[in-house]
């Protein structure tokens, strides 16, 4: 998947988002959502790189649990064809939930 690409599917979430963070002082109310793409695995032989698979996290953010929420963002990945692997972690500093959505694109 491009960037662009995941831009759009983004966008289907139908929540703000940023890639990797907003701005200072212009982070939206939760809920809100950021991606990025920390890495990538490469398969190759021969000194030959064959196919780059693209590290996608996708975070969700709230304030308070919120499983429809949830629901919407798995349901674009599930549109997409994205297998996903998903954690959930209290973030005491910021007040908030996360939601991590990580996959390969």
């Amino acid at each position: 998947m491009t960037y662009e690409e995941i831009n759009e599917m983004m966008q289907e979430i139908g929540m703000p988002f940023a890639y990797h963070h907003f701005a200072e002082g212009e982070s939206p109310k939760p809920p809100f959502v950021i991606f990025l793409s920390p890495g990538e695995d490469t398969f190759g032989a021969d000194n030959l790189m064959y196919h780059s698979f693209k590290q996608l996290d996708v975070e969700l953010y709230t304030d308070e649990k919120s499983p429809d929420t949830e629901i919407r963002v798995e349901e674009v990945l599930t549109q997409h064809n994205i297998y996903y692997t998903k954690t959930e972690s209290w973030i005491e500093s910021e007040k908030l939930y996360e939601v991590l959505y990580e996959m390969e694109v």
